[in-house]
């Protein structure tokens, strides 16, 4: 499965909920999803429409950790919050600084179909909402404003032209 790249349709859908039914026919995909996380050095995080499949179904996975979060919800955001370069595998070559709340909580079904909660700081914290806003529709370029969008139109044009 390879990973979309910007201009892919399926990157601006909103997933559908993935119900405990469903989970374990899903079982081969997101075991595809965790490995290409976990053995990508480029990546913490992937979300399902990165290959092809609108899911509410993300995988994070860095310093011996691994998450597999099946209808995620942030629940809540801390005010404070910090600005961070980010990339993304949908973006290849392009890092875009976006302001995020440091700290969130999150519910969201394991693999297994078990609920869950997490508080998740920092880099975790930033790497979830990433993987959410995938989820949902949206992309690191959203965070730009139309200034920073059209400085970086050529880019994003041969992004675009070489997504096939």
């Amino acid at each position: 499965m390879d990973i979309k790249l910007f201009g892919d349709k399926i990157l601006r859908k909103k997933c559908v909920p993935v119900t405990k039914q469903e989970l374990a026919d899903l079982r081969n995909f997101i075991e595809a999803l965790v490995k290409r996380t976990v053995n990508n050095p480029e990546t913490a995080g992937l979300a399902a429409p990165q290959l092809g499949v609108a899911k509410k179904i993300a995988v994070i996975g860095f310093k011996d950790n691994l998450y597999v979060l099946v209808n995620p919800k942030i629940t809540k955001k801390s005010r404070q919050q910090s600005i961070r370069e980010e990339g993304c595998l949908s973006f290849p070559g392009l890092a875009i600084e976006i302001k995020r709340p440091n700290e969130i909580s999150v519910e969201f079904l394991d693999k297994d179909g078990q609920s869950q909660k997490l508080i998740a700081k920092n880099f975790l914290a930033r790497v979830m909402q990433h993987e959410i806003d995938h989820l949902n529709g949206k992309l690191i370029i959203d965070y730009l404003g139309w200034f920073r969008r059209l400085k970086l139109k050529n880019k994003l044009l041969k992004l675009y032209k070489n997504r096939a």
